[in-house]
């Protein structure tokens, strides 16, 4: 697995993986109506394009053929947005690696604190990279009751 920099042709990878993702490994810790909620399809490569445009840095995992299996997002005041692996490529250390290129570059840019609004799975996660978890947060989306976990990390 090699770490690079989201580049156009990633883009339907990013709504394969985020949707297989939600319906793989979020489908553990969620019900099958959240899961649908929370994706209902693939987002169209368009949209991940235009969104990669907004000053986000987005990090790839791609494999030997230099097919993305998952990605993370650092957006400029240290919000890690979305983080998702392809559920073949979960659990073998795609995620940590993603995460050492974005806690690098947060350092590099001098920023104070990470913060995210983690998943069940990406709350396991981030508490074994440090991350205090600040409370559960209840929400709708699109009429289903859901939750996940605001979590931060102080830089130092």
């Amino acid at each position: 697995m090699r770490i690079r920099p989201f580049e156009d042709r990633d883009a339907a990878d990013w709504g394969r993986i985020f949707h297989a993702a939600v319906h793989g490994i979020g489908a553990r810790d969620y019900s099958p109506s959240q899961c649908a909620a929370w994706s209902p399809e693939e987002a169209p490569a368009e949209v991940i394009r235009e969104r990669a445009r907004d000053g986000r840095i987005t990090w790839v995992a791609v494999d030997e053929g230099d097919m993305a299996q998952g990605f993370i997002e650092l957006e400029a005041d240290g919000h890690i947005d979305c983080f998702y692996i392809a559920p073949d490529h979960a659990g073998i250390g795609v995620g940590a690696a993603l995460y050492a290129a974005l806690e690098e570059e947060a350092r590099r840019r001098g920023l104070a604190r990470l913060y995210v609004e983690a998943s069940e799975a990406a709350r396991r996660f981030f508490l074994r990279q440090g991350f205090t978890d600040q409370g559960r947060r209840d929400f709708m989306r699109r009429g289903v009751a859901m939750h996940n976990y605001a979590m931060d990390k102080v830089l130092s």
